[in-house]
């Protein structure tokens, strides 16, 4: 698939120290505990990029796992080039990075057309479990935006 990019100064923290990466161990069980389906997964650091390998059940699963461990303090770019989806490789994802200002209508309509900004639950359940509760979004976080 490829490289994806991500905002290092935002996310969630994992270790103790903010300006070290999270180790390996750390990053896979905050990708585990979702409970996405990426128990085939091996996470490997390397500075503050994520290589992710092996094998997940679909391409939901694909994405939610790049955005699950790009949205983590630390990890400016995420590669998944080695994860395939299913013994396939996986489609291009559509990611979109928040903004100040922004919030899950106005992406809706940004992505989906004037007049959609009702399909924000669309992508609010596209990225659970890692989005607790939809007014809980903020600047810097990458969320996937699935196909009608």
């Amino acid at each position: 698939m490829g490289v994806f990019d991500f905002v290092k100064s935002v996310g969630t923290k994992l270790g103790l120290v903010e300006e070290e990466p999270p180790a390996a161990a750390e990053v896979k069980k905050e990708l585990d505990s979702h409970k996405l389906g990426t128990e085939k997964v091996d996470v490997e650091v390397q500075g503050d990029k994520v290589l992710l390998k092996g094998e997940v059940a679909d391409q939901s699963v694909f994405e939610k796992a790049v955005v699950a461990v790009g949205n983590t303090l630390g990890v400016a770019k995420v590669e998944a080039t080695e994860l395939k989806v299913a013994g396939t490789a996986a489609r291009q994802p559509v990611f979109y990075t928040v903004k100040k200002g922004d919030n899950l209508w106005k992406i809706a309509e940004a992505h989906y057309g004037k007049g959609n900004g009702a399909k924000h639950t669309v992508i609010f359940e596209a990225n659970t479990p890692m989005l607790k509760h939809p007014d809980k979004i903020y600047p810097g976080q990458v969320l996937r935006i699935p196909e009608l």
